[in-house]
C-alpha cells in the first residue's frame, strides 16, 4: 500500500516521470495524428473524386471513427494541461490566433460530411464537399505549423520552417488515407488509389529533407539535435519504412502498409521531441524537469493515467474490430 507521504516525497516506484510523461504527451499526440490523419487524408482525397458514389464511398469509411479520433486532440491537451501546466500556459497563449485556427478548421472538417449528407442539390453538395477538403487540408497544415513553432520556440504564427512542416504533414496525412481506405474499399477505387499513395510519399519525404534543412538554416540552437544519433536514426527509420509502405502496396499487403504509415508518423513526432529535448519549451527556455509539477499530484496522474488509458485502447479496440474490413456496396453506418 502506497502512503500518502510516500507520493508526495518520491516519484512513484522510483521512475523518471518527468521523463514519462513528456514521452507519453508526445505519444498521444503521435496517436491523434495518425488515427484523425487519415480523416484528413480522406478529406483531402475526397477532392481528387468525380463520382458521387465513390465519394459516399470515403465518407462511409470513416463514418464511424473521425469523432472518436478526435479525443486523442483532447487526451493530448489534458496531459500537456496536468504534467506541464506552465508550457500548456505559454505555449497556447503564444499562439492563441493559431489554436483557434486548429478548432475552427476541425470545426468544419466534422460539420462538412454531415451537411453533405442532408440533401440531395448539387450545388449544397459541391459546396460542403468543398469544405470538407478545405478543413482536411488546413487542419493538418495549422498542426504541423503549431508543431514546428512549438519546436523553435517562435513568437510568431508564420515561419518558414512551420510552413514546410506543416506541408509535410498534409502530405503524410494522405499517405495515411490511402492505407486506410485501401483497406476499407474493393474494386477498381482500391486500385486507383495507390498512386496518390505514391506521390503523397515522395511529396512528404521531400518536404521533410527540406524542414530539417530548414530549420538547421534558421536555428542554430538545434543543428545539434538534428546530428544527435536519435534524430538520424528516426530519419533512416523513416527511409525505411517508407520503402516497406511502397512495397506493401505494390503487393497488396493492405495491413501491413497502414502498420508502416503508423510507423511513419511516430517516426516525425519523435523527431520533433528529440529535437526539442530536455527543453520542453525553447522560447521560455524551460527543461522537462523545470516544467513538471510537483511530485504528489504528478504521482496521482500517473496512477490514474494507469488506469484510464488501457481502457481508452480497449474501447478502441473494440471500436475498431466492430467496422473491420472493406465497406460491401450499398453498406453506409
Amino acid at each position: 500500500m502506497i502512503e500518502l507521504a510516500t507520493l508526495a516525497s518520491e516519484p512513484l516506484f522510483g521512475l523518471p516521470l518527468a521523463e514519462l510523461w513528456f514521452a507519453l504527451v508526445f505519444f498521444i499526440f503521435g496517436t491523434f495524428l495518425f488515427l484523425d490523419g487519415f480523416d484528413f487524408g480522406v478529406g483531402v482525397l475526397f477532392a481528387t473524386r468525380n463520382s458521387e458514389h465513390e465519394k459516399e464511398r470515403l465518407l462511409d469509411a470513416i463514418g464511424p471513427f473521425w469523432d472518436g479520433n478526435e479525443v486523442w486532440l483532447v487526451v493530448f491537451g489534458g496531459a500537456l494541461f496536468a504534467a506541464f501546466p506552465s508550457i500548456y500556459a505559454n505555449l497556447f497563449s503564444r499562439h492563441y490566433l493559431l489554436m483557434f485556427a486548429i478548432l475552427a478548421a476541425l470545426g468544419l472538417r466534422g460539420l462538412a460530411p454531415e451537411m453533405y449528407e442532408q440533401r440531395d442539390d448539387a450545388t449544397w453538395k459541391t459546396w460542403w464537399g468543398r469544405a470538407f477538403v478545405v478543413g482536411s487540408l488546413a487542419t493538418p497544415f495549422l498542426i504541423g505549423l503549431f508543431a514546428a513553432n512549438w519546436l523553435l520556440g517562435a513568437t510568431t504564427i508564420v515561419t518558414l520552417p512551420g510552413i514546410v512542416v506543416g506541408l509535410a504533414v498534409v502530405a503524410l496525412t494522405v499517405v495515411d488515407g490511402v492505407a486506410f481506405l485501401r483497406l476499407k474499399t474493393r474494386g477498381e477505387l482500391r486500385e486507383s488509389l495507390a498512386t496518390d499513395g505514391y506521390r503523397a510519399l515522395a511529396a512528404y519525404l521531400a518536404l521533410v529533407v527540406i524542414a530539417i534543412g530548414a530549420l538547421y538554416a534558421t536555428t542554430p540552437g538545434l543543428r545539434s539535435a538534428l546530428l544527435s544519433p536519435l534524430v538520424v536514426g528516426l530519419v533512416v527509420v523513416t527511409l525505411v519504412l517508407a520503402g516497406g509502405y511502397a512495397l506493401a502496396t505494390a503487393r497488396d499487403r493492405y495491413y501491413l502498409a497502414f502498420v508502416a504509415v503508423a510507423g511513419l508518423v511516430f517516426s516525425l513526432v519523435g523527431v520533433v521531441a528529440g529535437s526539442m529535448y530536455p527543453l520542453i519549451d525553447r522560447a521560455s527556455g524551460l527543461t522537462v524537469q523545470d516544467a513538471i509539477v510537483s511530485t504528489l499530484p504528478l504521482n496521482v496522474m500517473t496512477i490514474g493515467a494507469g488506469l484510464l488509458l488501457p481502457l481508452i485502447f480497449v474501447y478502441f479496440g473494440v471500436l475498431y474490430s466492430v467496422f473491420s474490413g472493406p465497406i460491401e456496396a450499398g453498406e453506409s453506418y
